[in-house]
């Protein structure tokens, strides 16, 4: 049984065939075909955390490729209190062909992937993010044909993003670097691991933007206050506030280089307007490749 709870669950060769099969999969829907792969298939999706992108993402590709979808905030499945959770996971596998779960702790995932008896995803965890990871690099090589080789500059806080994106980075072959401030910086353990799992895997920790977008291909951001984080955002706003991506640090990149972001985007706080809206944003291809990619992780997962 398959399952993605974080990039450290994937050989490089799977990470190449689920981006593959999403590949063949949009090309299909393209021209206007969608393969019924999921005919009868139900897929369960549980949120403690609300969600456009992911939510929408998921429901849309099952429900293209012929199966059906549920929806439940945690409360509606019992998991504030009301059940166990590996009861709740025993439960909804058993009526459920794969789960979504976008959660806070990484552990209520493998308590799904333990006692569910079904496929699990993680749609997103404050630990990892790997749905949108591999999204980002179906868009890079939508953009620009390769991912071999390029660098992936990351401005922010070193959160479940830029963790799942250094991951997917070292599986392909690409270069990761980060401008956060100091106390903001990727954890030494989750760096150990990845060492561990990649030995050659190429990633440089910064505290100065510049530096970290000089020769880069891509400028990627996320919030500097995630969901939980909201007491905190005022702080972090000070904090953060010199690793804006704007067209100054645009610059400072490729000349080709583009603009990526996770979404939401707080528009004049980690981005200015004019870049979200610059022709060379594509954080709206982006945002649609995540139905797209959980196409291709159905097709591989569920085959």
């Amino acid at each position: 049984m398959k399952h993605l709870t974080s990039l450290f669950d994937l050989t490089t060769v799977e990470v190449r065939e689920i981006l593959n099969l999403a590949k063949e999969l949009k090309d299909a829907w393209s021209h206007g075909h969608r393969e019924p792969l999921c005919r009868g298939l139900v897929l369960t999706q549980i949120f403690e955390k609300p969600s456009l992108r992911t939510r929408v993402s998921f429901e849309a590709a099952m429900m293209q490729l012929g199966g059906s979808a549920i929806f439940m905030s945690a409360r509606e499945a019992g998991l504030e209190g009301r059940e166990h959770h590996g009861d709740v996971a025993r439960v909804v596998g058993g009526y459920s062909d794969v789960i979504v779960l976008r959660t806070f702790a990484q552990s209520l995932i493998e308590t799904f992937v333990e006692s569910s008896g079904k496929p699990v995803i993680n749609g997103l965890s404050d630990d990892f993010h790997p749905c949108q990871a591999l999204t980002d690099v179906l868009t890079i090589e939508e953009h620009f044909g390769d991912s071999e080789g390029r660098t992936l500059a990351y401005i922010g806080d070193g959160n479940n993003v830029a963790k799942s994106l250094l991951l997917v980075c070292a599986h392909l072959g690409m270069r990761f670097t980060i401008a956060a401030p100091e106390g903001f910086q990727l954890d030494e353990e989750f760096l150990k691991q990845v060492k561990h799992r990649f030995p050659n895997a190429e990633f440089t920790q910064f505290t100065s933007p510049q530096e970290a977008v000089s020769s880069a291909d891509v400028i990627y951001t996320d919030v500097w206050a995630s969901m939980g984080q909201e007491e905190e955002k005022e702080q972090r706003a000070a904090i953060f506030q010199n690793y804006q991506v704007n067209s100054d640090l645009l610059a400072e990149a490729n000349a080709d280089a583009v603009f990526m972001h996770c979404l939401p985007a707080r528009r004049g706080l980690e981005v200015s307007e004019e870049i979200m809206d610059n022709p060379r944003s594509i954080v709206f291809p982006q945002a649609e490749n995540r139905m797209h990619l959980a196409k291709g992780l159905f097709a591989w997962m569920l085959r």
